[in-house]
């Protein structure tokens, strides 16, 4: 898990939007979701929120109406260790790894692909920022006092508070203390989001709970290549592996009748005389790391040209703003853990640069128990390569690497499912994956959910009648508060706060993030 830093997360909470335009089905109001403003955010906050269907776009941190709103937005993983390539998934590898070996530019009709795009929400850049804060930054710095004040020292048992200087002003102990209360279990991205799996019946095929049986010489060889890739591995910051010939130990591959898994097809060891030359980078994107500042100029071209080449934005849309607000700006905190990938955690742009130049990005968040697709961009010039497929494998072998060194980091989460959009629903082709369902908040195979949104667009997966929402809010009173510079729980500030009650919001909000999300992160109010 990534270790807590010293700053909590800080969020305005603005409540159920207006119904703004679907990007899917063109409706004109009937996307519902409701928002809020991330000022800051640690890495596992953000993590147990898009485990309760949650995502952001920028600073703006959004959750669908499920039950109302026009198209309903599932949260989809892909258990990213279990994943096999299909047929199509190996045919984008193949082009790829062809056209870099031979220049071969045989454009294979782009219609047999199911998208351009891995990612949705082309719109989203769009609807956030009529709700964007206007808080001044010195409303938000909390102020410090003595180790000795704490605010679970005020109204412990009962529903009184004690005097006012007992109220806990803001120091990074205590949040960290807050942080590490409700600690997930490994490999399940939150306490209230437990995978829903029935173990296989005799003779129904492999158990994928279990790991892979290995021969002892592919462990030799495992061995043997990870001291030859100890004396690979780059150290700077901007290069995803030295030379990009390291793949995943733990997949390595010796076995002759077993399928070729996407490792096989990016880390192939390429001709002399290869005609191009593919590289990855992965830089920091916020706090922007010199790398990324670097390359920004070069990088907005090619989201400028994306958005007007392939969602025929008008040349005055896709400005140098929107990109910042939409793709660069992020309210994770930078965070690294002894245990956690060599990068750390947070938001990063992962760049795709050929013979020099960068015709791909792909917008990612690197969070405790996954990797998190947020956007892709390219540029139209290299339609012919697939690009978005290309890239959402790219990102699974990435996750499978950082697993290595992360073992808890082994999910792939690709944004949100929508069955309802026909041109969306590709995403459930990178398998086994998961839906989030959007009452009890545990993960379901998508197998056993098509049919369920086959009859009806929302749907709840958790065919348990009698489950609930393990992670809902329990105590409203124990909701931290940011007010005035000061921290407190909600029963504290309820007492002080003069005029017309706002009880209802703040339950609503708590309600959406949760019990321990409510806790851990300051709800700042005015």
């Amino acid at each position: 898990m990534a270790a807590g830093g010293g700053s909590p997360s800080i969020v305005e909470f603005f409540g159920g939007e207006d119904g703004y335009r679907c990007g899917y089905c063109r409706s004109d109001t009937g996307n519902l979701s409701h928002g809020m403003w991330a000022h800051s955010m640690t890495v596992q906050d953000y993590q147990d929120l898009i485990d309760r269907g949650w995502r952001r776009s920028g600073k703006y941190v959004y959750k669908p109406i499920m039950n109302q709103t026009c198209c309903p937005q599932y949260t989809i993983r892909c258990r990213a260790l279990h994943f096999q390539a299909s047929k199509s998934h190996k045919k984008v590898l193949k082009k790829m790894l062809k056209f870099i070996s031979k220049g071969d530019v045989s454009k294979v009709a782009s219609e047999e692909e199911p998208m351009d795009s891995h990612v949705e929400d082309v719109a989203t850049c769009d609807f956030p920022h009529k709700s964007e804060s206007q808080v001044s930054q010195s409303d938000l710095t909390p102020l410090a006092v003595d180790q000795d004040e704490r605010v679970e020292n005020e109204d412990k048992d009962s529903g009184e508070t004690k005097e006012e200087g007992n109220v806990q002003k803001v120091e990074s102990d205590s949040v960290q203390i807050c942080a590490d209360k409700d600690t997930p279990v490994p490999a399940e991205p939150s306490h209230s989001a437990k995978a829903v799996h029935a173990p296989p019946k005799p003779g129904k095929g492999a158990d994928l709970s279990k790991p892979l049986c290995r021969k002892a010489k592919d462990i030799r060889k495992e061995r043997k290549l990870q001291k030859l890739l100890q004396n690979q591995m780059g150290t700077a910051e901007g290069s995803q592996l030295q030379g990009d010939q390291a793949f995943l130990l733990q997949n390595s591959k010796s076995k002759t009748n077993q399928p070729k898994n996407i490792e096989d097809f990016v880390f192939v060891p390429l001709p002399d005389d290869a005609r191009h030359k593919l590289e990855v980078r992965v830089v920091r994107s916020s706090p922007p790391s010199s790398q990324f500042k670097a390359t920004f100029q070069e990088s907005y071209q090619v989201y400028k040209r994306y958005q007007m080449v392939i969602h025929k934005d008008p040349p005055d849309k896709p400005t140098i703003n929107q990109f910042t607000r939409f793709l660069c700006d992020s309210p994770l905190e930078a965070e690294h853990a002894p245990n956690g990938p060599d990068c750390g955690y947070g938001s990063f742009h992962q760049q795709y640069w050929l013979d020099g130049k960068i015709i791909a990005v792909g917008v990612i968040d690197i969070l405790p128990y996954c990797v998190s697709s947020v956007y892709l961009y390219y540029d139209p010039d290299f339609s012919f390569l697939s690009l978005g497929v290309y890239s959402a494998l790219r990102e699974i072998a990435f996750t499978r690497q950082l697993c290595v060194k992360a073992p808890d980091l082994c999910f792939y989460y690709m944004g949100f499912y929508i069955h309802s959009c026909p041109k969306m629903r590709y995403k459930g082709q990178y398998r086994p994956s998961d839906l989030l369902c959007p009452e009890t908040y545990v993960w379901t195979p998508i197998e056993q959910c098509l049919p369920l949104l086959e009859h009806s667009k929302y749907s709840r997966f958790n065919q348990d009648g009698k489950a609930v929402d393990e992670g809902r809010l329990k105590e409203l009173g124990r909701v931290r508060v940011l007010h005035k510079r000061t921290v407190m729980p909600y029963s504290v500030y309820k007492k002080r706060r003069k005029g017309p009650s706002d009880e209802a919001s703040v339950q609503q909000y708590a309600s959406l993030v949760g019990q321990t999300c409510s806790e851990r992160m300051l709800l700042f109010r005015s």
